[in-house]
């Protein structure tokens, strides 16, 4: 079964937006588990123009369901990550001005050899690790060899040229760089411009995908369907049952708010 990820990038930036706590992080995270997602993805950035590291805390007080967070490795990134310890951390090469990932990391020079130490801190902490890659053969052997326990393959061009035979070509290298990574003992995560439209041909066309992580989409189908109806319905797509949880009561003073910002 393919997990579902929501990452709630989206409701931050709404809320910060305005300032105050409108949208509720929290009692958005809250419903998408109540409607059956499987877990939830943040990315918190150094500027914090949607995730704080308040907002992390909060969530990882908070959940009943898997808890991954991305982002680029930097030291306060990585001290975050091991003080927090979610289920899963998702590294992306994103430098901290850029607005949103557009390619998986270059493994191949020697530039990013400082990514072994920082994967093998994280897993004697005991977090699952998945590195942001692309679906070229070369680079997923090197996940490997860096010790990563799986790879997230970006999705952006296959979403972009979906529905063209261009979108079919990149679905295949993506279907071969699946069974590659399975090959080698690479979980197989994706994400990136997935939707409602392009996620049933990308279920079925990658074998073993383990997890999807999908916030601007799913987000912005909320607005018109509904967060419980969307998460639902992208649950349907991915062919996944909904997750089964049990509540865990909020007892007082538990909580920290994220502080109100400027608009």
């Amino acid at each position: 079964m393919i997990r579902l990820s929501v990452n709630v990038n989206k409701i931050a930036t709404l809320r910060n937006a305005r300032g105050g706590n409108i949208p509720d992080l929290i009692e958005a995270a809250r419903t998408c588990i109540a409607a059956g997602c499987h877990g939830i993805t943040v990315h918190p950035r150094p500027d914090a123009r949607h995730i704080t590291y308040h907002d992390v805390f909060d969530l990882a007080a908070m959940l009943t369901v898997e808890f991954n967070i991305e982002g680029y490795p930097g030291p306060e990134f990585v001290a975050l990550v091991l003080r927090v310890r979610p289920t899963q951390v998702t590294l992306v090469p994103d430098p901290p001005d850029l607005l949103t990932s557009n390619a998986g990391w270059d493994l191949t020079s020697r530039k990013t050899d400082w990514l072994v130490e920082v994967l093998a801190s994280f897993r004697r902490a005991g977090i699952r690790t998945s590195l942001f890659m692309d679906p070229d053969v070369e680079q997923l052997e090197w996940a490997s060899k860096f010790g990563a326990d799986r790879v997230e393959l970006y999705t952006g061009p296959y979403a972009h040229a979906f529905g063209t035979p261009e979108g079919q070509q990149i679905l295949a290298a993506h279907r071969e760089a699946a069974r590659l990574a399975r090959k080698i003992g690479l979980g197989v995560n994706a994400g990136h411009d997935l939707d409602l439209k392009n996620i049933p041909a990308y279920a079925k066309a990658v074998k073993g995908l383990q997890e999807v992580s999908i916030g601007h989409a799913l987000i912005s189908d909320a607005l018109y369907l509904g967060l419980t109806r969307t998460v639902k319905a992208y649950l349907k797509a991915l062919g996944s049952r909904p997750v089964t949880t049990t509540r865990r009561r909020r007892t007082s003073g538990s909580r920290r708010r994220s502080p109100a910002r400027a608009s």
